[in-house]
């Protein structure tokens, strides 16, 4: 097919294959009566053909005799073969605005060459053709360039269900997954590409919420076994207190020394109250991130005698052997004094609860390059492997001695982890040294002014 509508005659071939197109019908009309041309119905019908596609016809037998032609035609009696006759394959020739081509017309069997059509077809008919075949041809490349891009809009929508809606989707279901709870489905990718490292990191996610998971209900099952073991510890003391007041008041006491123990019971028990409820006080703090020191800057030494003078009575009267430090270097430290004695009492408290009457609990102080070293050694049992890497942890309770258990004082599991959150607020550090059978040392640090 062609669209140049410039000279048809530079294009002979083109002509060609239109003006077959164009007589088509004639020809197949001639071929089959090509020996009636006598019968003017034959004639008649070749007219109308010829005129239905605006040609004149011109038809000879072998030996170039004119047997018929078309009214639009100058009269001819015959053609000389050689020189007026123009098959397809000769160029075809134009006269004027006509093109003048032949065409031999073939019957019977063999196919046997019976005459010759010789056709004159007018130049705008073909140029007409041929325009007319632009919109076609536009048509249809129309289509093929729908059909293409259908092709490819396919073929990209196919690509991206499969690397990336069908990714997105699996990444969608495992959000939900995770939204109702299920943190163990992990999640594949086969692809290495920017999705992959999305994957990867979904996956780091979902553990991490996992962990997060485990950890929050750890620490509410924790936080319910505080509030469960404070309330018992706290039970214990205030029963104590209730049933030696109703005592004294029913006249139970006989003289001013038993009174004067009664109120040493009732002193003990509400020392316990009172450090339960320091201990929660400080764990409310921590919660919500509001613990605070006071620190002022004093001298070491009248400080610590002041704070170790009670704490040693006191671990005698519970049947220990207390070693209070030699010498207290005397240094000007910046610390809140309600806080460290809180830090002392607890871990002498922890110091307790691992030993037995007849062990040594020891005090010392030391100056150290830049801070003040103060240590607390027990002979106790000391603190079991398993347990050492949760020493600080909030609401860890360690296993108390068995011969001492009874004496102790009650632990809310707060005590340590207080201890170090008060340590590292003064910018000192804490941390112990412990074998199992042999006791317990703890360290803390107080830097000087």
């Amino acid at each position: 097919m062609y669209i140049d509508t410039g000279d048809s005659a530079s294009d002979p071939k083109y002509v060609i294959n239109q003006v077959r197109i164009t007589v088509n019908p004639i020809m197949l009309y001639l071929e089959q009566h090509a020996d009636k041309l006598d019968d003017a119905g034959v004639r008649e019908q070749l007219d109308t053909l010829t005129q239905a596609n605006n040609v004149e016809m011109m038809y000879t037998n072998p030996a170039g005799t004119v047997s018929f032609q078309t009214a639009g035609l100058p009269p001819i009696q015959k053609i000389d073969l050689h020189t007026d006759l123009h098959y397809d394959m000769h160029s075809a020739l134009q006269a004027g605005e006509y093109f003048e081509i032949a065409f031999p017309v073939i019957s019977g069997t063999p196919p046997t060459q019976i005459g010759n059509a010789i056709f004159t077809v007018p130049e705008n008919i073909i140029l007409e053709q041929k325009t007319n075949t632009i919109p076609l041809l536009l048509f249809l490349a129309a289509i093929l360039l729908s059909l293409s891009l259908v092709v490819l809009f396919n073929s990209i929508k196919r690509k991206m269900e499969l690397h990336l809606i069908s990714p997105v989707q699996t990444l969608k279901q495992h959000a939900e997954a995770i939204l109702k709870g299920n943190y163990e489905q992990q999640i594949q990718y086969a692809r290495m590409d920017e999705l992959d490292e999305l994957f990867g990191m979904f996956d780091l996610m979902r553990e991490e919420i996992k962990h997060l998971n485990i950890q929050r209900i750890k620490q509410e099952q924790a936080q319910k076994e505080l509030i469960s073991n404070i309330s018992h510890d706290l039970k214990t003391p205030i029963t104590t207190v209730k049933a030696y007041i109703d005592a004294i008041l029913e006249g139970i006491c006989p003289d001013p020394e038993t009174m004067l123990e009664y109120v040493e019971v009732m002193r003990t028990n509400t020392d316990k109250i009172a450090r339960l409820v320091d201990d929660l006080l400080i764990h409310a703090l921590q919660e919500l991130g509001q613990i605070s020191v006071d620190p002022r800057e004093q001298y070491s030494q009248e400080l610590l005698q002041h704070m170790l003078k009670p704490i040693g009575h006191y671990v005698r009267s519970n049947g220990l052997v207390y070693v209070e430090p030699e010498d207290i270097p005397n240094v000007l430290i910046n610390i809140d004094t309600v806080r460290i004695e809180q830090v002392i009492s607890n871990l002498v408290s922890n110091a307790l609860k691992h030993t037995a009457p007849g062990d040594t609990i020891m005090i010392k102080a030391e100056l150290e390059t830049g801070h003040l070293k103060i240590t607390i050694t027990d002979t106790g049992k000391g603190i079991r492997p398993q347990d050492m890497p949760f020493i600080f942890e909030r609401y860890f309770k360690g296993q108390a001695s068995t011969a001492y258990r009874e004496h102790a004082l009650e632990g809310s599991g707060l005590g340590l982890s207080i201890c170090k959150t008060i340590i590292e607020a003064h910018g000192g550090q804490i941390s112990f040294t412990s074998k199992e059978g042999q006791g317990t040392t703890f360290h803390f640090t107080l830097p000087n002014c």
